[in-house]
């Protein structure tokens, strides 16, 4: 802990401190896997984790939902371990192991002692290469799938209308897809379009092995050169460029379901890092800074101003992405309380808005948020976990993980002038596509 209070006082201090700089080691092997170690020698633990380009993003119509799917059956076994064995061997050994799929990515982690990393690596790379997939396994873990579907999205009300707002939202673009998959793709996919995706996806020269902890770089590097190293890569195909088309105007839908309580979701199209000329990537720290203005806690202003103040909302919230591959969305959403309707809250956004076009943010505000923006990124990097996870991401995105060195001097350095820019050219009707959801009785439906 006094590590990271010592470096939080350097950054409030100003300090100019790369926060990954001078610990990060990196390593391709010549099958192409990249490798990159970070120290940390605070504790006996590593944290190993596998990123494969490729995610949501990636899927074809009709398809979606293969990368989730495959993320399931990777637990599945291979010729040398049985369906399960992964994870008890895990478990045997001590370790917390888990996996994740998103729009740009697809991730396999675990935490242990140090000693036990030789079997991460022995293990990750046996299934990176030799997962054995069976028509028994895929109908069982199909459903599986199907009934996760069915719980987290198609029960929960809020979670439809996000759903189809982003499918509103983007016409293009594959982040129109959920990442889960539309139900009609999910139960008519083949064991055969899941061999095909892995085939063409999983091989060492389409992945990024992220390692931090209390490790040595060179005994690393020896250990995934022993068990990656072998492995043969793949001839890659980048998925085809589907950027998305300029909208026009503002889109609205409205989503009529049984549900207890209105709510209302808002989103503008925006730049990220990665689809910005270099000379603009300006803008992109200050619509960071400009989502942190709105909703980077409770002394922010959505929070202080239409849940506590005004009382039109009881949840009101902002949110941005700048790491996205592809063109994201600066979104609000927000509940209103039982006096207010959601006409009423989105009125009162809009107000937020404006001020921000209209009226330049205080050096005092902006000082502060930037502080509380920078802290909270510092205080990220306290846990390995969350190291290596910029560390991968960035990377796999197509972006390079140095970019956070960079990144909290780009915050400080992000002005009034500059807020009060990105809101005026990018929070217009002209990007904005709004879902509402409209509460209706069960025998209505």
């Amino acid at each position: 802990m006094y590590y990271k209070y010592i470096t939080l006082l350097a950054l409030l201090l100003g300090s100019t401190a790369k926060p990954m700089a001078g610990e990060v080691h990196e390593f391709t092997l010549d099958n192409g896997l990249q490798l990159i170690v970070k120290e940390d020698h605070r504790a006996p633990v590593v944290v190993t984790q596998v990123w494969y380009k490729v995610g949501a993003s990636y899927e074809e119509a009709g398809k979606t939902g293969l990368s989730h799917m495959l993320e399931h059956m990777m637990f599945k076994g291979t010729a040398k371990y049985s369906p399960g064995e992964f994870s008890r061997i895990m478990a045997a050994n001590g370790a917390s192991e888990n996996a994740f799929t998103g729009t740009d990515y697809t991730a396999y982690f675990q935490t242990l002692e140090k000693s036990r990393l030789h079997i991460s690596f022995e293990m990750e790379a046996d299934r990176m290469r030799h997962l054995v997939l069976t028509e028994k396994e895929f109908v069982k873990e199909r459903q599986v799938v199907t009934e996760e579907r069915r719980t987290r999205t198609e029960d929960k009300p809020i979670s439809q209308t996000n759903e189809h707002f982003m499918a509103t939202a983007y016409q293009t673009s594959p982040y129109h897809n959920p990442v889960i998959g539309w139900m009609s793709d999910i139960q008519n996919y083949t064991l055969a379009d899941l061999e095909a995706w892995y085939q063409r996806w999983y091989a060492p020269n389409n992945a990024t092995v992220v390692v931090v902890g209390d490790v040595e770089p060179q005994a690393v590097l020896a250990l995934a050169k022993q068990h990656f190293g072998p492995l043969k890569p793949s001839q890659i195909t980048p998925p085809s460029p589907r950027p998305e088309v300029e909208q026009f105007g503002l889109k609205r839908i409205t989503i009529k379901l049984p549900a207890k309580l209105p709510y209302l979701m808002m989103g503008y199209k925006v730049p990220a890092l990665k689809t910005i000329a270099e000379e603009n990537q300006w803008k992109v720290y200050a619509l960071e800074v400009l989502a942190y203005i709105l909703d980077g806690g409770d002394s922010t202003r959505l929070s202080k101003n239409l849940v506590r103040g005004q009382q039109i909302a009881t949840s009101a919230s902002a949110g941005y992405d700048p790491f996205s591959r592809l063109t994201d969305l600066f979104t609000f959403s927000g509940i209103p309380t039982n006096a207010h309707t959601v006409p009423e809250l989105e009125k009162a956004l809009r107000e937020q808005i404006q001020q921000l076009q209209t009226t330049l943010v205080d050096k005092a505000e902006l000082d502060r948020i930037k502080t509380q923006l920078r802290a909270s990124q510092v205080y990220e990097l306290d846990s390995i976990f969350y190291q290596g996870m910029k560390i991968g991401l960035l990377e796999t995105v197509g972006l390079d993980w140095r970019i956070f060195d960079t990144y909290l001097e780009n915050v400080k350095a992000v002005t009034a002038e500059q807020v009060q820019a990105v809101a005026r050219q990018y929070l217009i009707d002209k990007n904005l596509t709004i879902a509402v959801l409209e509460p209706i009785n069960e025998e209505n439906k």
